[in-house]
């Protein structure tokens, strides 16, 4: 079993997709997405809007990383043979077996087309069977229905909603709704179910 994810280069993957770190030189493979796509970051307070906030979004993602706080991939799809998104480990207390799932997302050619839950098994995969994991953690919007219907379809367990738990880019706070994984759950329900869906 792991027990220092941070010593680990981790490489995700089957016949469909690769999660690899995510590192300085992949600017140019996610850096279309911020032009052709501003609203992929509509929900995120950290979503970049131009190369220089890219650059930052990827440099303070591996410095994260390097303090032991977070584990950035980008996410190669292999049927488009296309880079198609980027998501991470953060929140993460290896002593306590726990972390969260986040800052996910994918271009919108890659979105509804599976890619997501290939992504899924995989991470959990590696969270409950290798990292040892008890528990992994997914949070939203309360607004944003695509990724709440996305955690629902991988077969996460709603817990509650953290009443304005963080700003938002309108000038509020949002309210974020809390699923989770438990590594039970992964072995006697989930693991199977998810790879129904993507075999």
């Amino acid at each position: 079993m792991i027990e220092n994810i941070f010593t680990q280069h981790i490489i995700l993957e089957n016949d469909s997709v690769l999660l690899r770190p995510l590192e300085l030189t992949d600017t140019n493979h996610l850096l279309p997405f911020v032009f052709s796509e501003p609203d992929t970051w509509f929900y995120s307070l950290q979503g970049p809007t131009d190369e220089a906030s890219m650059k930052k979004y990827i440099a303070t993602a591996i410095e994260n990383r390097q303090q032991q706080k977070e584990y950035p991939f980008i996410i190669f799809d292999k049927r488009a043979n296309e880079y198609a998104g980027s998501t991470r480990f953060y929140d993460i207390q290896q002593g306590f077996k726990t972390t969260q799932l986040g800052f996910t997302w994918y271009g919108k050619k890659f979105r509804r087309t599976g890619l997501n839950r290939h992504c899924k098994f995989l991470i959990f995969q590696f969270a409950f069977e290798q990292w040892d994991l008890e528990r992994v953690e997914l949070r939203a919007d309360i607004r944003n229905e695509r990724s709440i219907n996305a955690m629902k379809g991988i077969g996460c367990t709603a817990e509650g909603i953290l009443r304005k738990h963080l700003p938002n880019n309108e000038g509020g706070r949002r309210d974020s709704i809390v699923f989770s994984v438990l590594k039970e759950e992964w072995f006697n329900r989930v693991k199977e179910e998810l790879q129904r869906k993507i075999y």
